[in-house]
């Protein structure tokens, strides 16, 4: 068997280690090339020495010197800081795992799509803040992305011999998060620590928040919209609380094809991998009689207004999007850090939002500006709080 080479960006990170962990199991098959980290030197050389990866890269350039004392007498390379970053991800190799969380990993996207290899896209930031900058890369170099969140890559799965235009609808499903039966009261008072408690799924803080919010759908459906080019109309978002059917495609003909899988994101992690082939994965098979019953409802955009605004985003277009992203990345920020209540978070996105509109940005770097300038809008916003 020839060993494929793979880099993945954001190793430590939730998607990372899942990843890796297939790659684990599969060692035959893979030959590591990159893997980064934003800060975590220890672990990163850890896992540099683990896979005998090329290149270990930190995204904080203060956390060279310790990774460089963790890799010493190692073969692997150490490099630190966002340009050593987007050269890592320049490498050729024949899969990257984008999994750096925020506009942080925005550069680095950029960078593997136009070697125009494989990009299994686990940062939804990328596509909701530089959606046409993006795919218009992806055209130009003849990139192909593989979209390893959950939702998209049932969509992904669902659309294999369909054609687009025969779709009548795309519906992106929502666990509801941690707080889905509370009541107001309730999510006035709710902490960082039981929102980053999902019921069903094992992820990090962040996108633990994102989906307490449904901001995490929000911007699914921004992504999936440069993703699946049917139209915003024919997105839709049901809260299905089981996670067991993650996304489903109707057909004009009125068949409807769904993927249904347990709550572990090394199947769609492995779905990638495996492209455009099957590969095995530790997971427990679906016991569906074990399981019962399947439940579905509409969201509650009253409490949970963060899949109005992104709708409203990517129906504006331009910045819109962006500025989204970058208010809810310093508005989740701040919640952790204990100094913002979980139900003002979507207000200082709207408030942003309305304070701050943006042109389109034409280039990375205007997406970068946009994202810039919104957060500190943001920030201006949450010193008057």
């Amino acid at each position: 068997m020839t060993r494929r080479s793979i880099s993945i960006l954001g190793a430590t990170g939730s998607v990372g280690e899942q990843t890796l962990d297939l790659v684990r199991r599969n060692p035959d098959a893979w030959r590591v090339v990159a893997l980064s980290a934003n800060c975590s030197a220890a672990e990163l050389a850890k896992l540099a020495r683990e896979f005998e990866a090329e290149i270990a890269v930190v995204g904080d350039e203060r956390c060279l010197p310790e990774l460089r004392d963790a890799l010493a007498g190692c073969d692997t390379e150490a490099a630190g800081g966002r340009t050593a970053l987007c050269e890592a991800a320049a490498r050729p190799v024949d899969l990257t795992v984008a999994a750096i969380v925020g506009c942080a990993g925005l550069a680095p996207v950029m960078a593997a799509i136009e070697q125009g290899g494989t990009v299994a896209l686990a940062n939804k930031e990328a596509l909701v803040s530089a959606g046409e900058v993006m795919t218009a890369a992806v055209a130009r170099h003849g990139a192909t992305l593989l979209p390893v969140d959950s939702e998209h890559n049932a969509i992904f799965q669902c659309l294999q011999g369909g054609k687009i235009e025969d779709v009548s609808w795309i519906t992106l499903t929502a666990s509801g998060g941690p707080f889905r039966e509370w009541t107001q009261a309730q999510l006035d008072a709710a902490t960082p620590e039981q929102a980053v408690a999902h019921p069903n799924w094992d992820m990090g803080a962040k996108i633990s928040v994102d989906s307490a919010t449904m901001m995490n759908k929000g911007l699914e459906f921004i992504e999936a919209h440069h993703l699946f080019p049917v139209g915003l109309e024919r997105l839709r978002i049901v809260v299905h609380p089981q996670s067991v059917i993650h996304s489903m495609v109707e057909y004009r003909d009125g068949s409807t094809l769904a993927q249904l899988g347990p709550s572990d994101m090394r199947v769609p992690i492995a779905s990638c991998l495996a492209w455009p082939g099957r590969m095995d994965t530790p997971c427990a098979p679906l016991d569906l009689a074990a399981i019962g019953n399947l439940a579905f409802e509409a969201p509650d955009e009253d409490r949970f207004p963060a899949t109005r605004l992104a709708r409203e985003a990517a129906h504006a277009g331009g910045g819109a999007p962006a500025v989204l992203n970058a208010a809810n990345e310093v508005a989740v920020a701040s919640f952790l850090g204990g100094n913002l209540p979980f139900t003002r978070i979507p207000v200082v996105v709207e408030e942003t939002l309305n304070r701050y509109s943006a042109t389109a940005p034409a280039s990375l770097d205007d997406v970068l500006a946009v994202d810039g300038e919104a957060r500190a809008e943001a920030e201006a916003l949450l010193e008057i709080a």
